[in-house]
């Protein structure tokens, strides 16, 4: 699975907010999964949200969607022919313990260490990229991740299996726990 992740903190980028009038709390009521239409739509994502919210997780996610982008939107493997099809989905992922991570290396660290876990899995024709990114949870300001997996096949059942892979393999690879909070550069 290729792997990557990046920071887009400021100059106009995305800012997760948590808590938003739709939110459904997947941690403390897992049988909503149901209310959740992208789940319906794939239970494998239903799945990995079950998982990211579930008890052995130090992580709860708080959006999430899933979609069919145009042909040529995430990289290919370079040996690949141009796919048919790709589906791809986002979750947005926060600590639990602390609801925001404090500093946005904390979060770049967590993204550099599943990275460096992910990268070597197999699961064909398929990506994940993590992005650290600016978080509100009610009042709590700081950081989180969203993470986007793709993946591509000749049909949409093939991408559409492809994904489940990569959606299982990330839910598999889940961190046990989260690295030590980082306190933030005296350059900041």
């Amino acid at each position: 699975m290729q792997a990557d992740w990046e920071v887009e903190i400021g100059g106009g980028a995305p800012v997760i907010d948590a808590l938003w009038p739709g939110f459904i709390d997947l941690r403390h009521n897992p049988g909503r999964i149901a209310e959740i239409q992208e789940a319906a739509a794939f239970p494998p994502l239903a799945a990995l949200l079950l998982a990211l919210n579930g008890p052995a997780s130090p992580l709860w996610t708080a959006k999430c969607d899933l979609w069919q982008p145009e042909t040529g939107t995430f990289p290919e493997q370079d040996s690949d022919p141009a796919p048919a099809f790709t589906l791809a989905c986002f979750v947005d992922l926060l600590p639990l313990e602390t609801q925001v991570f404090a500093h946005w290396q904390s979060a770049e660290r967590l993204c550099r260490d599943w990275v460096a876990v992910l990268g070597p899995v197999s699961a064909p024709h398929a990506q994940v990229e993590l992005i650290v990114r600016q978080a509100i949870a009610g009042q709590l300001d700081g950081f989180a991740i969203t993470a986007y997996l793709a993946a591509s096949g000749p049909s949409r059942p093939t991408a559409s299996a492809n994904l489940a892979a990569a959606l299982d393999a990330f839910a598999r690879d889940l961190p046990a726990t989260l690295p030590p909070e980082i306190p933030a550069s005296k350059l900041q």
